[in-house]
């Protein structure tokens, strides 16, 4: 009796949180995490899915654009090319690991949370929040 109670809650709890989120293009996130590590202190890595099927922001310290390709929950980027501004050695490592990693992604998901993931083919993934406004 217990167990149908409590799965019944879940179902009338899953009947009302709606549609889940949904990664958007036009809609900039920044990133939170890269694979297993989370951003430089102050530093700011966005990214942006045009309709057009470029992506763009900013690294850390360069920006960067790409070309992807998105099918249902697989998304790929071409190898991404950036502006060549130098800033301090730790942003820079940080912005190598991004753009590396984003080579790699080949799906996308949305955890319990809210939170887009972005999952290269092994590892850990990119963790992002969409930006207000």
């Amino acid at each position: 009796m217990r167990q149908m109670l409590a799965t019944g809650f879940l179902v009338v709890l899953a009947g009302c949180s709606g549609n889940p989120p949904q990664l958007e293009n036009e809609k900039a996130y920044s990133v939170e995490w890269i694979g297993e590590r989370p951003l430089v202190d102050r530093s700011h890595l966005t990214i942006t899915l045009g309709e057009d099927g470029r992506a763009y922001g900013n690294a850390g310290c360069n920006h960067w654009f790409a070309s992807y390709t998105r099918q249902g929950d697989t998304l790929h980027f071409e190898q991404a090319g950036t502006t060549r501004k130098l800033c301090a050695p730790a942003l820079m490592e940080q912005e190598q690991r991004f753009l590396d990693l984003l080579s790699k992604i080949s799906r996308w998901d949305v955890s319990a949370t809210g939170q887009l993931r972005l999952w290269p083919v092994e590892g850990l993934p990119i963790r992002l929040w969409p930006e207000e406004g």
